[in-house]
């Protein structure tokens, strides 16, 4: 038996190995020398400037509501049918324009509602809603 073998085996290595060391700043030298040329020709482009300020302008509301007898209420106040024009007219002039939101009775003939569609939309109002009721169970 030969136990000098042994002893020789669990002999710690005192140097290191420096091959991978070697290996791994070659290739981060390499990628370096790849990279830094392509950093350095960069498009100059002109970005707009932004602010952080936010724009708190909000369009009013205007209710056109109409009952069941066909008469017209421009924000809860009677209106007749010669003047709706020329308050819609006056609406849409207005920067930012307000919302229009037709609110139409169920028992109305449709083409009240129409008409005053129809006025709206000659008069260059961008934004009509309607307003409705969700169904009752």
């Amino acid at each position: 038996m030969a136990f000098g073998t042994q002893d020789e085996a669990d002999e710690v290595m005192n140097e290191i190995n420096m091959t991978p060391l070697v290996d791994v700043m070659l290739v981060l030298l390499i990628i370096f020398i790849i990279t830094i040329p392509v950093m350095k020709h960069s498009v100059n482009v002109d970005l707009p400037r932004a602010t952080n300020q936010p724009q708190d302008i909000k369009p009013e509301t205007v209710r056109l509501s109409v009952d069941a007898k066909g008469v017209y209420f421009w924000n809860e106040a009677m209106i007749d049918d010669a003047s709706l024009p020329a308050r819609l007219k006056e609406q849409a002039a207005k920067n930012p324009q307000p919302d229009l939101h037709i609110r139409g009775d169920k028992d109305v003939r449709y083409e009240r509602v129409a008409q005053a569609m129809a006025a709206a939309q000659q008069a260059g109002v961008k934004k009509i809603g309607f307003i409705t009721e969700p169904k009752g169970n």
